[in-house]
This record gives structure tokens, C-alpha cells and sequence, in this order.
């Protein structure tokens, strides 16, 4: 383009780190306007004990600004949602229920690997009656929150302005990186559980990468955290919640329990997921992700914004 800074622009127009620097001052303001909002009607954060309610609210109103940023960018680069991952048709389809089981049975695995090596003890139910099947819903739909909002947020917008300017593996590298260190800053967490936060984040990226969108993705994740919070009742990245079904209790060293941090911090929790890296990269051979007519614009028009 004559006239325009090849600093700034390419043939297509702004760069992909412009976009991306572009999409997180827009989430910045948006952030900042709910925070004002809250000091406004004097809102006080939510602290203590981890329940349902404060979970939803916690998750599911930075999951609305992700999602409305993310729109104001698809419409100034002429995409769509589902050019970053997320298409409406796939909701909660096979692929998200696929993802369910895996990820529902990982878990299980997981704490079986623990039990065998006599870290891991079930104590009974802590739930009866009708509790036990309100806390399943509540924590059910709040990890369909939770798996939601940090796909999309790590793995849609970012991951595929990332990809065209990088390559998809070393933006999945990077921000799965950036995935694992922000757990670190869970209470509770050590560095080996946030790099196995890292590590499963390089997993979802080839879950997006072999099926073509997030669904499968967030499927394992919901379901991994409602087997781990709720069914289990173990410690989730250090935070342990209320209204869990059975009662459990570790004993051994920290390396196979994962001490604080819970399953998550245990290096048989980097065994699994090495192990479920190898099982999907063998059996979801195609390459589905980014679509090529996305990302030069030829699926909407040509974009605004481009390489």
C-alpha cells in the first residue's frame, strides 16, 4: 500500500501485532468500564470460599467482554467468530461431548495413577439428596463458563492473529506459556503445577488445531475441572470448592499427589498429559486449523486488517 509504513502495514493492511495490541487495549477499556461499574454500586470482589455463585459471576462476566471484544475485532477485519475458533453451529455438539469424555476420564485416570501409588483416598460422599444434584448442575454449568472463557481467550482471537504472523505452533507455544504462568498466581499453585497448566494448554491447541474449532477443547475442560471440583472433590490449581460429592484425602510425597496444588501439581499429571498428546496427534491426523481462506479473507471479503 503507497503511502503506509511497512512498520505498521502489510499487503493486506495492519499487522497482526497491531491487531492484537489493538484487541487487548479494547478488552482494557471494557474491563475498566464493568470495574468502574462495580465501585460505582460498591461491589466488593468475592473472597473466601470458592462457591457456584461467585464462580459464575467471576467467569462468566469477563467471558461476555472476551466475546464482545472479539466481535468488535471480527467486524473491523470483515471475520467472523468462527475464524477464531468458536462457530456457533458447533455448540455443544458431538465434538464438545467427545471432549467431555476424555476429559472426564483423564481426570479419572489421573487419581487412579495416584491411588495405585497409595497418594490418593476416597472417604465417602459429602453430598445427599437433592444437594447432590443441585451442586452437579451449578458446577456443571460453571465449568461450561470456566472451559469457555479461557479457550477463548487463550486460544481464539489471540491464538489466530498470533498464527498469522507467527505460525500456529510458536503462538501455541507462547501463549500457552503465558497460559501456565497466570495459574501460577492461584493460591497454592508451584511451578510445576502451572507448567502442567501450560502443558494442557498445548494440548487444547492441538484438540483446535485436528478438529477445526474450540469445541473439543472446552468440552475436555469442563469436564476435567467438574470431575476434579465436584465429583472428586480435590484440589483444583491450589482452590478447593464448596459443595463437592465425596470426600478425598492425599498422603504421600508431593511429587506423585501434587501437595497443594492438588492432581494438577503431581509429575504423574505431566505423564498423562505427554500421554494424551501422543494419543490425539495419532488419532486426528488432519490439520483443520486456521482455515487459509480466514486468515487472507477470502471466506468474508477482503479484511480491514490483515497480515
Amino acid at each position: 500500500m503507497q503511502g503506509q509504513s511497512p512498520v505498521f502495514y502489510g499487503p493486506n493492511g495492519l499487522r497482526a501485532g497491531w491487531r492484537l495490541l489493538a484487541f487487548l487495549a479494547t478488552l482494557s477499556v471494557l474491563f475498566s468500564a464493568v470495574m468502574m461499574a462495580l465501585r460505582f454500586f460498591r461491589h466488593a470482589p468475592f473472597r473466601g470460599e470458592i462457591t457456584p455463585g461467585a464462580a459464575l459471576l467471576g467467569e462468566g462476566v469477563p467471558l461476555l467482554l472476551v466475546l464482545l471484544g472479539s466481535w468488535i475485532m471480527s467486524h473491523l477485519e470483515r471475520r467472523t467468530l468462527a475464524d477464531y475458533g468458536l462457530p456457533a453451529w458447533g455448540a455443544f455438539g458431538a465434538k464438545f461431548w467427545l471432549g467431555g469424555v476424555f476429559g472426564f476420564l483423564s481426570i479419572s485416570a489421573l487419581l487412579a495413577a495416584i491411588y495405585a501409588a497409595h497418594g490418593f483416598h476416597l472417604d465417602g460422599l459429602a453430598l445427599r439428596g437433592a444437594s447432590l444434584w443441585k451442586y452437579a448442575l451449578l458446577w456443571a454449568a460453571v465449568f461450561v463458563v470456566v472451559g469457555l472463557f479461557e479457550e477463548f481467550f487463550f486460544r481464539g482471537y489471540m491464538l489466530f492473529t498470533l498464527t498469522t504472523g507467527i505460525g500456529f505452533w510458536p503462538a501455541a507455544l507462547a501463549l500457552s506459556a503465558l497460559f501456565g504462568y497466570v495459574h501460577h498466581g492461584n493460591s497454592g499453585e508451584t511451578w510445576l503445577g502451572a507448567f502442567n497448566a501450560g502443558l494442557v494448554g498445548l494440548l487444547f491447541c492441538l484438540l483446535l488445531r485436528r478438529t477445526g474449532d474450540l469445541w473439543m477443547a472446552i468440552g475436555f475442560h469442563a469436564a476435567w475441572d467438574w470431575g476434579e471440583t465436584y465429583c472428586y472433590g480435590v484440589a483444583d490449581s491450589g482452590q478447593v470448592a464448596a459443595g463437592h460429592l465425596l470426600n478425598a484425602s492425599f498422603a504421600g510425597p508431593q511429587w506423585i499427589t501434587g501437595g497443594t496444588v492438588g492432581p494438577e501439581g503431581s509429575y504423574l499429571c505431566t505423564a498423562l498429559l505427554v500421554v494424551l498428546f501422543a494419543i490425539f496427534a495419532v488419532l486426528l491426523r488432519t490439520v483443520k486449523y486456521p482455515n487459509p481462506a480466514s486468515i487472507t479473507g477470502r471466506v468474508s471479503g477482503a479484511p480491514a486488517f490483515d497480515l
